[in-house]
């Protein structure tokens, strides 16, 4: 069809992301591909290599591993979920590790092959790897190729996405941007909030997001989430804190449920007692930690959390109890 002409006072680009490529290796579908071709395998792998510890590469790679497949896990940083929390890193490594994925960290890449007898991993100093398939789950880059962004003026930067201010216009006039497309953690959830803001920007001329209180969760079994600083962040900026923790192992809905793996963590400023993150690691851990969020943007403190009356039994109350433990009071330990 032919080409349409629209005009507009304002254009909103929202054009999300693909994935990640590594230049190492070519893509050669459905053996060698990302993770659109990971969710439409016609049979379970008999081994499958995940090239990235990611939410991604972890998400995907327990679903294959569940179903049959030997799994294991590529990942060039020292550890899984970099950048989330160290300590729930171990522990969901740990608790992946039972179910049978297999890791190895710290490695590079260099090459994948294919051939009659299947996929061959190349590592840098190490043992080649042998795979009937291989996801690259090496995240995700702005959508922009193909936009001609640059005819209208409009800049990217080093990693291909749209400079914008606070009100999501990029240096183009008419020409605003949100999501994946911007700067900031590539979620859906995230990318809906600027959404919503930057139409009540052009609306009303107010609009907000609080990207302090942008939870992240990763949909494996069991599920981790997270909102706020991490501990890591804390001692790097040499920030006095305290933490509480809590177990699902003395959560009486997670032992009846049969699911006690994993924790609560939850971390507060050791002056104002101001919550700064909460971290989970455990069942329904994604729905969880919109409680923390809630807290977080209403500039909760661990003691206002820990006063919250929550029904017994439910998995809920492993945060409340995690707020107690901040100041060493949690009642089921």
């Amino acid at each position: 069809t032919a080409p349409q002409l629209l005009h507009a006072k304002a254009v909103l680009v929202a054009t999300g992301s693909v994935e990640a490529r590594l230049p190492s290796i070519e893509l050669d579908p459905p053996y060698i591909g990302g993770s659109t071709t990971a969710l439409a395998y016609d049979e379970v792998p008999r081994r499958l290599a995940v090239i990235g510890a990611g939410a991604i590469g972890l998400e995907l790679g327990s679903v294959w591993s569940r179903l049959g497949a030997a799994v294991t896990v590529i990942e060039y940083a020292p550890r899984i979920l970099w950048g989330m929390d160290s300590e729930l890193a171990t522990t969901t490594q740990r608790l992946l590790s039972k179910q049978g994925l297999n890791f190895i960290l710290g490695s590079k890449v260099t090459g994948v092959r294919r051939d009659a007898k299947g996929c061959t991993v190349e590592l840098e100093g190490k043992e080649s790897l042998q795979a009937d398939r291989v996801l690259v789950a090496v995240g995700r880059v702005a959508n922009v190729e193909g936009l001609q962004l640059g005819k209208v003026g409009v800049e990217v930067d080093a990693r291909g996405r749209i400079p914008v201010d606070a009100k999501f216009c990029s240096k183009a006039p008419g020409v605003m941007a949100i999501g994946d497309v911007i700067a900031g953690p590539m979620l859906a959830h995230k990318a809906e909030d600027e959404a919503v803001a930057c139409v009540e920007h052009l609306a009303t001329g107010a609009g907000h997001v609080d990207y302090d209180a942008i939870p992240y969760v990763v949909y494996t079994h069991p599920e981790v989430a997270a909102v706020g600083l991490t501990e890591d962040m804390l001692k790097e900026q040499q920030r006095a804190y305290r933490r509480g923790t809590f177990p699902f192992s003395a959560s009486a809905r997670a032992r009846a449920a049969n699911t006690t793996d994993g924790l609560v963590k939850v971390l507060a400023d050791a002056k104002t007692d101001r919550i700064l993150g909460v971290h989970i690691v455990g069942p329904h851990a994604g729905e969880l930690i919109a409680e923390a969020a809630t807290c977080m943007s209403f500039k909760a403190s661990s003691e206002d959390l820990a006063r919250v009356c929550h029904a017994h039994p439910t998995l809920a109350e492993a945060v409340r109890e995690a707020a107690l433990a901040v100041d060493g009071r949690a009642l089921n330990m």
